[in-house]
């Protein structure tokens, strides 16, 4: 793995001085705006509210974070202002509409956004979704690819970091088919593990990867307890497939699920989390009392943020331990002194 000193810099600035990543998402659509719809009565959510709860967690959920990844649609618009310019900033680039035939998932970027955009606006690094399961429909397989692909070109085009989220979803002939934003229910851990295994391979330029439990959270039972060495060889297989650094997200995990799941995680190699509901959900469920939300996020949520960033100190790999890197042509070691200057200066 070789980052030029664009991708350098982003890196630097998405993880905290010990290299480790503590990254709040705020750029989820489908999932704030259903239960806005559906308290309202009505088809589409209203801007202003949705709008509002982005800028309130990006005003309550920084201060304990490295970075935060926000969406053009919203967040940006409402908040940037509210952004802090010592944390890192997250853009996403995927639509959150996408199609299915009920063979597989089409993605596509959002209208008139572009990796060249998010440089321009000062953007740390491009975040990318994309549904992938390799038993679905070719064809489909083959579009996600090339929309992978082409998106890692213009990443190193314009020289900013690629962090790209993995998610396998149900076909129609799975049980419990949905198009909701939420965990597979009866994944195959072997579907997670060949999604990595693919766009693992260096055509796809991927700095970081965002990736899900290769097992449902709720039997993910920790590090340490009963049972849990036959998962982490699970975790430990999804971390050599990654090959680079690498975080978790929550995909709507419990607060003590997504814990037990950063911690095979961890001890697996991963470099940090990336994650939005398992830390605002439950304020989330208080709309629209603005003020109980404010609290709750202040309180019970930084305080789980706290939590996250513990075990992550405690136990996470910094992401510039990873492999070698090129800056301004200079190849240097994590474990040369050039390196831990770079760190001690943050």
């Amino acid at each position: 793995m070789n980052l030029t000193a664009g991708k350098l810099w982003g890196m630097r600035r998405m993880a905290d001085s010990r290299g480790l990543f503590k990254m709040t998402a705020v750029d989820q659509r489908p999932p704030i705006k259903g239960p806005i719809s559906k308290h309202y009565g009505v088809e589409t959510a209203p801007y202003d509210d949705v709008a509002k709860f982005k800028s309130l967690l990006i005003e309550t959920l920084q201060p304990e974070s490295s970075a935060l990844l926000l969406d053009p649609h919203f967040a940006i618009p409402r908040g940037i202002n509210l952004l802090s310019p010592s944390k890192g900033l997250i853009v996403t680039l995927e639509d959150s509409i996408f199609e299915d035939n009920g063979s597989g998932r089409y993605s596509s970027e959002i209208d008139d956004w572009s990796v060249n955009k998010i440089k321009r606006m000062g953007g740390d690094a491009v975040k990318v979704l994309a549904w992938y399961r390799p038993d679905a429909d070719p064809k489909i397989n083959r579009h996600q690819q090339d929309f992978v692909k082409k998106i890692g070109d213009a990443c190193a085009k314009y020289d900013i970091p690629f962090l790209f989220e993995l998610l396998v979803f149900p076909l129609k002939s799975d049980l419990h088919q949905t198009k909701d934003y939420v965990e597979m229910a009866g994944k195959k851990h072997d579907h997670v593990l060949a999604s990595v295994q693919e766009f693992a391979k260096p055509e796809y330029g991927i700095d970081v990867f965002k990736l899900e439990s290769p097992v449902s959270a709720q039997n993910v039972p920790g590090v340490g307890n009963e049972n849990w060495e036959e998962t982490q060889k699970i975790f430990d297989e999804m971390g050599q497939l990654a090959g680079r650094p690498w975080v978790m997200l929550s995909a709507g995990a419990e607060k003590n699920q997504f814990k037990n799941i950063l911690s095979h995680a961890y001890h697996a190699g991963a470099s940090g989390y990336l994650a939005g509901r398992a830390i605002w959900l439950e304020a989330f469920q208080s709309f629209p009392d603005w003020t109980k939300m404010r609290n709750e996020l202040t309180n019970s949520a930084c305080d789980y943020i706290a939590e996250l960033n513990k075990l992550t100190d405690d136990t996470a790999l910094p992401w510039h331990k990873h492999a070698l890197f090129n800056a301004d042509g200079l190849k240097f070691s994590p474990s040369d002194a050039s390196f831990r200057h770079i760190y001690s200066e943050m």
